[in-house]
């Protein structure tokens, strides 16, 4: 049986987000009255917030005193009919929006995922079986976006170009990424942290919504914190098998073909935890044995003549000019805020733990923003919990006890805020997972601190303010005020 003192989801966390989620939402719809939101996004907005947070403190006290298995069991069902219903929602939803596609409405990369994946699970038919060639010849893709359209097309082969059965797909590993969670934060942090991490990313509107899309974000979530979770699991074990680090060590390569980004920040921060991470986590003898192995590998991948090094250091080369070259064109591009040109690393680092702010102002070609605002703002609200944490650990000396996860929260973001997608919600998908993990450590050290407790008004104030003048930007940018 789990630990008789169990903590929940605070229910004043839970009123002071929703009361400043609604007073947001209400001062925008009267200040820019012309502009505001149509009521099927202010509904889908109040289900994400209300939802999110109402739910995390009912489920968290419910859920309990199951046990340890119970709970696994019941998070992974619960998690599993969330998003299976809200997937066969989401494809009415879309087909009543687009009169008929099934797909989000101003979807690009999505159409042309599903144009590649149905024209090579063709080619599979008539026994043309170099799916990753195929993908790269017909899509003219790069090597960062071969992975998902190869996978996509098997999945098409098997389903005979089935549009639904490849988004209940997601739903699984969605929820299966959830238990990934949940067994990564109980062995850094023990079951109360555990259960309400794993608890708010179960509700977590993004990661359902994500679900309903023809993107590869849910399949490259899984990937990473089944890496993240499985590598936590070899350096904690008295006994170090290289079988299954060689194993583990495929899972970033894979990702080089969904995220190349991602991938070399998983590789940087298994070697990060293990030069770094406490003696009574990971032994000088297996240390050593580490080191030498990852060397091997990182040259092997690296300094060879291989795509994945290239890749590396093109990215590496050229981030923050694309960073600006991208800025420059969403600032001309049509419906573009011209007020984009003056963003930029030093802009967005600051806030890379919350941003993107909550879209909820009606603009053309937006539908996905509006749409998923409700989920934007719980991010926004719980990463002070996550930025809370952060820094109790850094001067308790306690993060290395926990180097891998925050290497990867930390470096993935880091790179995030200095290239060109660093306000784009779905690019910081990947370090949701993570960010939630750290914030349900910081809710329960919150409790037990006082008198840091009138931080979290503050910010919820702070939040109110960005909120409003996030889409006063939105408007004014664009010349619509």
């Amino acid at each position: 049986m789990p630990n008789q003192n169990l903590t929940y989801f605070p229910k004043n966390i839970t009123r002071n987000a929703i009361i400043t989620y609604l007073l947001a939402l209400m001062t925008c719809s009267v200040l820019y009255m012309k502009y505001a939101l149509m009521w099927y996004w202010v509904f889908f907005g109040v289900i994400e917030v209300v939802g999110f947070f109402y739910f995390s403190n009912v489920i968290t006290k419910d859920w309990q005193w199951l046990s340890d298995k119970a709970f696994s069991n019941k998070l992974f069902n619960t998690s599993l009919v969330i998003r299976v219903l809200y997937v066969l929602f989401s494809y009415w939803f879309y087909y009543v929006m687009t009169d008929g596609t099934y797909f989000d409405m101003n979807a690009a990369d999505v159409l042309y995922y599903h144009d590649v994946a149905r024209h090579v699970s063709n080619q599979i038919r008539n026994g043309e079986w170099n799916i990753i060639s195929n993908v790269m010849s017909y899509g003219q893709a790069t090597l960062s976006d071969s992975g998902y359209m190869s996978y996509l097309s098997i999945v098409y082969y098997v389903s005979n170009d089935n549009i639904l059965f490849s988004r209940l797909l997601k739903a699984l590993w969605s929820s299966w990424t959830v238990l990934l969670v949940y067994k990564l934060a109980y062995r850094n942090f023990g079951s109360n942290i555990a259960r309400i991490a794993a608890i708010m990313c179960m509700l977590m509107p993004n990661f359902i919504y994500y679900c309903g899309l023809h993107l590869k974000e849910i399949e490259m979530v899984f990937l990473e914190m089944l890496f993240i979770e499985r590598a936590d699991n070899i350096l904690r074990e008295k006994r170090l098998k290289a079988g299954k680090l060689i194993s583990v060590m495929l899972i970033p390569i894979v990702l080089f073909a969904f995220r190349t980004a991602l991938a070399a920040v998983l590789i940087i921060a298994l070697g990060t935890a293990i030069l770094l991470s406490k003696n009574r986590i990971i032994s000088k003898t297996q240390r050593i044995v580490l080191i030498i192995g990852m060397t091997l590998f990182v040259g092997i991948l690296f300094l060879g003549n291989t795509s994945f090094g290239k890749d590396v250091v093109e990215m590496w080369q050229t981030g923050a000019s694309k960073q600006k070259d991208n800025m420059e064109w969403r600032s001309k591009r049509k419906n573009g805020n011209e007020f984009a040109k003056y963003a930029g690393a030093a802009v967005f680092a600051p806030m890379i733990f919350t941003i993107p702010f909550p879209t909820m102002v009606e603009t053309d070609g937006q539908e996905g923003q509006k749409m998923i605002h409700g989920g934007n703002f719980d991010k926004n609200i719980i990463s002070f919990f996550t930025i809370f944490a952060m820094f109790l650990m850094l001067f308790s000396g306690k993060w290395r006890e926990h180097v891998l996860p925050i290497a990867v929260l930390c470096g993935y973001l880091f790179v995030l805020a200095f290239s060109e997608f660093a306000h784009s919600e779905r690019f910081h998908l990947p370090s949701l997972p993570l960010s939630l993990m750290f914030a349900a450590d910081g809710i329960i050290m919150l409790k037990t601190t006082p008198r840091y407790k009138r931080w979290f008004g503050y910010w919820c104030v702070f939040m109110f303010f960005a909120a409003v003048a996030w889409n006063w930007f939105k408007l004014a940018g664009r010349g619509l005020i």
